[in-house]
């Protein structure tokens, strides 16, 4: 059912020879990068055509058009589930209570008397945001992009996501409806590298946007690459990942649900036990055969994740070995099963998002922990943070000085220029002064 990959009994390599043993999806967005140019090059050119072509082509429905008719938002919210309804309700409040707490203020510093910077916070002027349809809908990832926009106070938000020809050429209903609970009034019918592209060139129908941000396949992560400098992106996400990091205190049913949570995501998904205990190992294993079979999207999802030479349970010789696997992996959703678990989970570097101790799985950061979901795959926690009110905002820097304070470090000023060989850059300064500052004051 899953690998296993034993590192116990030798000290354990540095950087990117540890990084080179632990398992990892194959996700090649360069080579994907070459298909979907010429989508996009199609929809700066052809605009809304060209997006109504595309939905035929990829999600077999004629579009009249590609803006989704308020109507529709209004009827599928109406038409919602009450269930459904509440939890996503309660998502959406957990969600703001936390990202309203990511808000930045204005702060400015007095660096001399007479001289200060200020860096006030800005947000994007225009998002697109971007809902997954293919194997899976969700309107969890709705709620996961727009909360943190809107908490940022972006003025102009959009969303899209790709038509289905069960519901008439409209989103998934159920994406419709979080939109109308939220407020989104602007989503599209547009799936994957067409739907970064419209945002990204607009077309008739739908203006530019600034930033592209939301979770997608490999042909969205490739559409953003494209894009990247033209707009902003959050990350290029990759197949969703959980690592767990567990002792012989874990109970193996928690963790071998946890690992097949994630493994339904995605043939792609990667499920990763690291550990110090060959009795947990073996126990999850055996829990894994019998959660396996009882579950849902066995042979099209979770078999080939965990079968997949991205999965594995790796055995280490104890937890400080563990805690270097996983900051050598950088998982996007790391949980912690140890004896002590926030403490261990304090020693962290490198995770997307934590989960510490038994009562805290990665499904409930999916949905409703008031933590975001949109989170770095591939390795790039090691660099990189999950979307949150700052991925919104941009920070600028306000210079203000008096000519005093300009006077008393205008030397130091046309030093560093000189020494640079950018005289200009000096003689912009003295060209305030009859070049009388006190030198060395």
């Amino acid at each position: 059912m899953i690998s296993r990959i034993d590192l116990r009994g030798a000290a354990l390599p540095e950087g990117t020879a540890l990084r080179d043993l632990l398992p990892r999806a194959d996700f090649d967005v360069a080579a994907a990068l070459e298909k979907v140019r010429p989508i996009c090059e199609d929809v700066h050119h052809r605009g809304d055509a060209a997006l109504i072509e595309f939905a035929e082509r990829f999600d077999r429905v004629k579009l009249d058009q590609v803006r989704v008719p308020a109507a529709a938002l209004t009827r599928a919210l109406e038409e919602l589930d009450p269930a459904v309804r509440a939890a996503l309700e309660e998502s959406i409040r957990r969600a703001r209570t936390v990202h309203r707490e990511q808000r930045r203020s204005t702060h400015t510093t007095q660096v001399v008397p007479g001289g200060s910077v200020t860096e006030k916070w800005v947000p994007v002027e225009r998002v697109g945001l971007y809902a997954p349809g293919g194997r899976s809908v969700y309107p969890s990832s709705v709620v996961m992009n727009v909360v943190p926009a809107q908490e940022a106070g972006v003025e102009s938000i959009a969303l899209a996501s790709p038509a289905q020809a069960e519901f008439n050429g409209l989103p998934h209903p159920t994406i419709l409806a979080a939109c109308a609970l939220l407020g989104v009034d602007e989503v599209y019918a547009a799936g994957g590298a067409t739907a970064v592209a419209m945002f990204a060139y607009g077309t008739e129908s739908c203006p530019p946007a600034t930033m592209v941000t939301g979770p997608g396949n490999i042909w969205v992560a490739a559409a953003k690459r494209y894009f990247t400098g033209k707009i902003g992106i959050d990350a290029e996400a990759g197949p969703t990942e959980i690592a767990v990091l567990a002792d012989d205190s874990a109970d193996p049913a928690h963790v071998a649900s946890d690992l097949i949570s994630q493994a339904e995501h995605d043939p792609l998904a990667a499920a990763v036990l690291v550990t110090d205990s060959v009795d947990l190992a073996d126990a999850v294993e055996k829990e894994l055969e019998s959660q396996v079979a009882a579950t849902k999207h066995v042979d099209d999802r979770i078999v080939p994740a965990l079968k997949g030479r991205q999965s594995a349970i790796v055995l280490v010789d104890g937890i400080d070995e563990g805690l270097k696997v996983v900051d050598a992996y950088g998982a996007e959703h790391l949980e912690i099963q140890t004896a002590h678990a926030a403490a261990v989970a304090d020693r962290v570097r490198n995770a997307g998002a934590i989960f510490i101790g038994p009562w805290a799985p990665v499904s409930l950061g999916d949905y409703a922990a008031g933590s975001n979901h949109v989170l770095p795959t591939g390795g790039c926690a090691c660099h990189s943070s999950g979307l949150s009110v700052q991925s919104f905002l941009r920070g600028i820097h306000i210079v203000d000085y008096t000519k005093d304070a300009l006077a008393e470090v205008a030397h130091h000023v046309v030093t560093l220029a000189e020494a640079e060989d950018l005289p200009a850059h000096g003689a912009a300064i003295k060209a305030r002064f009859d070049w009388k500052v006190p030198q060395g004051k």
